[in-house]
C-alpha cells in the first residue's frame, strides 16, 4: 500500500442486497422487526451515498437463508493486499463466508483463510494507519483473534488485538476512525485506554450508535438519527453525510457492517 494513501481512500467496495428474511436478522436488544422495504431504501441510500463518494460498487444477490448476509463484513476482511475469509463467531452465519468467498477469489490475487478452530467477525476490525486493530468480543474470541492477526502479519501489515467493553455487540459498535489521527468513540470504549494514540471524539451521551460512522475518502457517513453528533462533526470540520440507520438499527448493525472496503489497484 503506498504510505501516502489514507486508509480511508477507498476506490472499490462489495455490498449485498437485502434478503427479504432480513426481519429475522439477528438482535441483542429486541426493539422489534425492522421492515424489509425500510431495510432496501436504506441500503439504496447507502450504494448511492458510496457512488457519490467516488466508489465503484459491486452489488451482490440477496442471500434468503442468511437474515444477517447484507452485513458483507464480518464474514470477510479486504486490503489492497489481499482478502481473509473469516468465521463469524454467530452459528446462524457461518455459511455467509463461503457464498462470499467467489466474489473474492475473482477480485483478489491472495484469499487467505481464517484457520480453525477460533472465530472472528470483521465487525470487531478497526483499520488505522498505525495497526489493524482485532477486538475480543461475544463473537471474536482469543483464538480466532490470535489466528486473524497472523493472516494481518502474512498481508504485510500489524495487527493489535484489544478488548471490547462488556456487552457491546462488536468493536466497531462503539468507534470509527475519523483521519489519519483521530477516532470517533463511545465514552466506555474511550475510558479502556486503546485509543491513547488517537485524538479521541467522544459521541455525546444518548447517541452512541453514533459511534459506528464510516469515513470514506472525502466524506464521513454517519447515522441520521443523531442530530448532536453530526452538529458536533460538522464544526469540527467534516464533510458529513447523514444516512437513515433506524431499520438496520434493530438487528443490531450499523453503517460500517454493510460494505468492504479498499483501493483497488489498477482498477
Amino acid at each position: 500500500m503506498s504510505q501516502a494513501r489514507s486508509v480511508y481512500h477507498f476506490n472499490s467496495v462489495i455490498v449485498r442486497e437485502p434478503s427479504h428474511s432480513v426481519v429475522n436478522g439477528l438482535r441483542a436488544d429486541d426493539r422489534g422487526n425492522p421492515t424489509y422495504e425500510g431495510v432496501k431504501a436504506e441500503h439504496d441510500a447507502y450504494i448511492a451515498a458510496m457512488r457519490d463518494a467516488g466508489v465503484e460498487v459491486t452489488v451482490l444477490p440477496a442471500l434468503e437463508a442468511f437474515p444477517d448476509s447484507i452485513f458483507v463484513e464480518d464474514p470477510a476482511l479486504v486490503f489492497p493486499e489481499g482478502a481473509i475469509l473469516l468465521r463469524p463467531g454467530a452459528l446462524s452465519r457461518v455459511g455467509e463466508t463461503a457464498e462470499i468467498t467467489p466474489t473474492l477469489r475473482d477480485m483478489f490475487e491472495t484469499v487467505l483463510d481464517l484457520p480453525s478452530p477460533g472465530f472472528a467477525d470483521g465487525g470487531d476490525v478497526l483499520t488505522t494507519p498505525k495497526s489493524v486493530m482485532i477486538g475480543l468480543s461475544a463473537r471474536t474470541d482469543k483464538v480466532g483473534a490470535e489466528a486473524l492477526s497472523a493472516c494481518i502479519a502474512k498481508l504485510g501489515r500489524k495487527a493489535e488485538i484489544v478488548a471490547t467493553p462488556e456487552g457491546v455487540l462488536h468493536f466497531k459498535t462503539d468507534c470509527s476512525l475519523l483521519d489519519d489521527e483521530s477516532v470517533l468513540s463511545t465514552a466506555r470504549l474511550a475510558r479502556s485506554g486503546v485509543f491513547k494514540d488517537f485524538k479521541q471524539i467522544i459521541i455525546p451521551e444518548g447517541e452512541e450508535p453514533a459511534a459506528n460512522a464510516l469515513r470514506v475518502n472525502d466524506v464521513v457517513m454517519v447515522g441520521s438519527d443523531f442530530p448532536r453528533t453530526i452538529e458536533m462533526l460538522d464544526k469540527l470540520g467534516y464533510k458529513v453525510v447523514p444516512l437513515k440507520t433506524t431499520q438496520i438499527g434493530k438487528i443490531d448493525a450499523g453503517l460500517s457492517c454493510m460494505s468492504l472496503r479498499w483501493y483497488r489497484n489498477g482498477r
